[in-house]
């Protein structure tokens, strides 16, 4: 356990069979390596031993070292294991966990995203998707898994969680932008550009009249109180309605409703935007209102080129899955029918 690899390659070379040997609670010395973070030893042992088995092994706990591994977020022994050997992702230790199951029972750090990402592109689930999975399998589907079909419909079930892991990322997403969205709107309504008055005036012949505690903005410029309150009052309103309809329990689990909700977010953004146009226009002296006018019509051009490609580029996208859904429903209404013993095996 110090790290003598030189000595590990003598000892296994010499007797490799004491390789096997187990210790308390039924750990190998796969184990021990991860357990005291000896990687390059670890490294040395699988490639000696080369054996499924060997890097399989589970513990009195049935903890592979694939568990143990994550359980200790080690993310360099994760990826070796998951790209240099044929260790089992799936496997299920003594309680029915997977290593994916551990990490999401474990205490939250800074690694857990990197390890997640790396055990769902090797095809890791939970053990809860692993049992839906089989529950929901017609047995067709079942039969040809157990015959000449086995990774079709593993692929079949990875792409499917695959989705549903996107879709819960994304909503996350949404949420925390739309949260802070509200909350600057909230904040630019109760603090209109310009402040407010902090005096009550009745008023004079050249000078209109005033109370405390109401816009600047309201009484010197109307018109442009008007549209900064129109276009505040958008972005808090659709930043709301966001929050609202995720929070409410709603079966988002489609794309085109994710998609509905990214749209809202684009036109709370750019109603944000143009309240940040309105908040520049008064706030500049009026010698330098050419420039900053200027300025702010570059951006809006340049504003709206992003949105317009952003929309080109997922109307195009949307084309391309309407088109590749109607060729797979074409290509399922002139299969064959099944074989009339294999649909009276189905009923």
């Amino acid at each position: 356990m110090k790290g003598q690899v030189h000595v590990l390659n003598e000892l296994v070379r010499v007797r490799p069979q004491a390789a096997r040997v187990t210790v308390s609670w039924g750990e190998t010395i796969l184990h021990l390596c991860v357990k005291y973070g000896q990687l390059e030893s670890f490294k040395a042992l699988v490639e000696v031993m080369s054996n499924q088995e060997f890097v399989n092994a589970k513990d009195d706990y049935g903890m592979t070292v694939l568990h143990l591994a994550v359980a200790y977020k080690q993310i360099e022994t994760i990826k070796f294991l998951l790209t240099s050997t044929s260790v089992e992702v799936n496997g299920l230790n003594a309680n029915g966990l997977t290593a994916l199951d551990v990490l999401a029972r474990s205490r939250r750090g800074l690694k857990d995203f990197d390890i997640a990402e790396s055990l769902r592109d090797a095809g890791a689930l939970r053990a809860a998707e692993i049992l839906h999975w089989r529950i929901e399998t017609p047995p067709l589907i079942a039969q040809n898994v157990a015959t000449n079909q086995p990774d079709r419909e593993y692929q079949w079930v990875q792409k499917t969680y695959k989705k549903e892991d996107w879709l819960t990322r994304k909503r996350d997403s949404l949420m925390v932008v739309a949260s802070l969205m509200a909350t600057m709107s909230f904040q630019a309504g109760l603090t209109p550009p310009g402040g407010l008055w902090q005096d009550d005036f009745t008023g004079a012949a050249t000078e209109r009249s005033h109370e405390a505690g109401t816009s600047i903005i309201a009484d010197t410029n109307q018109s442009y109180y008007s549209q900064y309150l129109a276009a505040n009052t958008i972005s808090f309103m659709a930043s709301m309605s966001i929050i609202l309809l995720l929070i409410t329990g709603l079966p988002f689990k489609r794309r085109l409703f994710m998609w509905i909700l990214t749209v809202i977010v684009w036109i709370a953004i750019s109603s944000m935007g143009f309240t940040y146009r309105i908040s520049l226009l008064v706030f500049t002296p009026k010698s330098q209102k050419l420039t900053v006018t200027r300025v702010l019509e570059y951006a809006v051009i340049a504003w709206i080129g992003v949105m317009a490609l952003l929309l080109l580029a997922h109307t195009i996208r949307l084309i391309v899955i309407v088109f590749n859904k109607v060729e797979n429903v074409k290509e399922e209404t002139q299969k064959p029918p099944p074989p009339l013993s294999y649909t009276k095996n189905i009923n």
